[in-house]
């Protein structure tokens, strides 16, 4: 797979509200069911348009990146005041107090491993929950990553569940793929 970062050239693409015609902040928010006293983790945050959604409904958000550039962008546009930007890898998701849940918006092709995924089960409290969307292996391509550097949802599936996460919900849809599961 491509395991590719998205171009901070390119970021202002990561705020184009059309991006909810393939994971509306609803559909976000019920994968994990966040409250306001939950800790949770973005992986792979950039500048923030998913994690704004999360951190209206959750108590401290780490906005996890790979790209110091990716948080820049992100003070300039305003952060929320319960929003952590964190400059880290997944296999190396240095927090401080174990995670109520971990999600991903578009990027969990970008770190999909067994290493990550352990990472993530060890930074989540008992019973926390994982909320994936990605783009998936089975759609057209015409949005997002080449097809060859996506996942479909069982591979998502068989990932998580050997890192010991136990997924409640997983499907492929037109051009994505969802997956909730818990630990």
């Amino acid at each position: 797979m491509g395991f590719h970062t998205f171009d901070p050239a390119r970021a202002d693409q990561l705020e184009d509200p059309t991006r909810y015609a393939y994971l509306s902040v609803d559909e976000l928010l019920a994968l994990f069911d966040p409250t306001a006293d939950d800790a949770v983790a973005d992986l792979g945050s950039g500048t923030g348009f998913y994690t704004d959604d999360v951190a209206a409904a959750a108590g401290t958000v780490y906005a996890v990146d790979v790209q110091p550039e990716m948080h820049e962008l992100y003070r300039e546009k305003g952060l929320p005041e319960n929003v952590v930007p964190v400059t880290a890898t997944v296999e190396s998701l240095p927090v401080d107090e174990p995670l109520d849940a971990v999600v991903s918006t578009m990027t969990f092709h970008e770190f999909a491993t067994p290493a990550a995924m352990d990472a993530v089960v060890d930074a989540l409290a008992p019973g926390g929950r994982v909320a994936l969307a990605d783009w998936t292996r089975t759609g057209s391509g015409d949005a997002g990553p080449p097809l060859a550097e996506r996942y479909a949802a069982a591979d998502a599936v068989e990932l998580c569940e050997a890192a010991g996460l136990t997924v409640h919900r997983a499907e492929d849809r037109r051009e994505t793929f969802v997956l909730e599961g818990t630990l």
